[in-house]
């Protein structure tokens, strides 16, 4: 599971008020949920693009603390997907980068950013 944090100055709930309609609107019906860190996810055990497997996306409270997303993208192997699959592969691509932006606030390269930071600031000082 990765955990995403929202732009500064604002909030999960102030970007995505309904989680559900949208996780259902990107990714397909919601068949389910799943427990995180005593957060109940949505599960979309069977999403409309058949590069996923299995999506789970929902907000992660913290006490004192703004909610980040928690997603977990189940995808398949690139060498079992047909020529077809194949092209549904870079819609994937866009459907999770298009979520996570609306979510967050934050394009790709941001979150890339900003993960290399969080990675540098946890790292041991010798």
């Amino acid at each position: 599971m990765k955990e995403y944090k929202m732009r500064r100055g604002e909030t999960l709930e102030e970007r995505i008020p309904d989680m559900e309609a949208a996780v259902e609107e990107y990714f397909g019906e919601i068949t389910g949920t799943e427990e995180y860190k005593g957060n109940d996810l949505y599960v979309v055990g069977n999403p409309d693009n058949p590069v996923f497997d299995r999506v789970v996306a929902g907000a992660v409270k913290y006490s004192g603390k703004k909610d980040w997303l928690g997603v977990e993208f189940e995808e398949r192997d690139p060498t079992e997907l047909d020529a077809d699959e194949l092209e549904a592969a870079g819609e994937a691509v866009d459907t999770k980068n298009d979520f996570l932006l609306e979510a967050t606030g934050r394009d790709a390269k941001s979150r890339r950013e900003s993960l290399k930071r969080e990675v540098e600031d946890d790292a041991p000082d010798y």
